[in-house]
Order: structure tokens, then sequence, then C-alpha cells
């Protein structure tokens, strides 16, 4: 069977992150630009190759102070390191509609395997007769793993930002 080859569509994914702040209030964010592919045999999503690259600069959270932060070198580092990226390893099939998706995620220079639960939404053809597939994609990291380690100590105790990063990604492909 021919390699089937599915390209992202940009206004319809979303790359979102939440992170606590101050220890009980979660801060959410996004990446605004970003391209991802997918290469399958046919329709098959088991053991896809899957291709992601984000622009760090592309950051927003609602505050442009928060944002300017984040770029700086206290965190991403835009400047030396403007890319994140990810590359699968593996996407192995749980249950019907469910997936494991592990790959290498660089981002701030660094390269640390992760683990991806993945709900995967089906094919349909929109209104053109374009096939289209969507995946919800769900995971945590640890920011301090891939260098992001500033924070601030709160004087009733604690930290201003949270280690834990819980991601939510929605991706939506047009096939080739």
């Amino acid at each position: 069977m021919s390699a089937t080859k599915w390209v992202i569509d940009p206004s319809h994914s979303e790359i979102g992150f939440k992170v606590k702040h101050m220890m009980f209030t979660n801060v959410s964010g996004s990446f605004q630009k970003f391209d991802a592919y997918i290469e399958t045999n046919g329709d098959d999503f088991e053991n896809a190759k899957i291709e992601f690259t984000g622009e760090v600069d592309s950051i927003t959270t609602g505050s442009a102070d928060r944002d300017g932060h984040l770029l700086s070198a206290d965190f991403f580092d835009a400047a030396q390191f403007p890319k994140l990226s990810f590359s699968a390893t593996s996407f192995t099939k749980e249950d019907e509609g469910e997936y494991t998706l592990k790959g290498d995620l660089t981002l701030h220079g660094v390269t640390k395997p992760v683990k991806l639960d993945v709900e995967f939404g089906g094919l349909a053809k929109d209104p053109w007769g374009n096939t289209k597939t969507g995946f919800s994609i769900t995971g945590k990291i640890n920011r301090k793993d891939w260098g992001l380690n500033w924070n601030s100590a709160l004087e009733a105790g604690g930290v201003l930002v949270g280690e834990e990063v819980k991601l939510a990604i929605e991706l939506q492909f047009i096939k080739q």
C-alpha cells in the first residue's frame, strides 16, 4: 500500500497548554504558528510517521507582559531557541479511537521523550470534497526537564509558576 500524506489544517487546529500560577489557578496559553504532517499506510494511523514544528515567538497567553517574559531567557529564550519540535517514535492503537503517541519533544535546546494520549475523531469529507481527520491530544510534561527553570518563591510558601504543564492539542489534517 502506498503512503498517504496528511497536512495540518491550521485554521481548525490549536496547540494549547495550562500551567499553575500561584499554586491555585491555571493560566492558559497557545502557540499560534505551527506546522505538522502525518504519513500513513492508507487510512490506518497506527505506526504513522508524525512530525510537528512550532514557532516559539507565536506564544500567547492573553497578556503581552507575560508573553514577553515567556520569550525571554528566563523561560523559552526564543532568540536562541526559536523553534520547538516533536517527532513520533510510535503511534499505537490502544482501543477503538484511542492511541498512545510517543516521541521526542525538542524545546529550549533539549530533546526528551514524551508520551501523549490521543483520541481519534474519525474521517470525513468536508463540503468541498476534502477528506479530513481529527485528533485530540493530551499529556503532561515537567517544564524543568527542558531547562525552563525560572520561578519565584511566594511569601506564604510555594512558588509562582507550577512545574507541570498540561497539554491540550486539537489537530485537524487534510488528506493529500
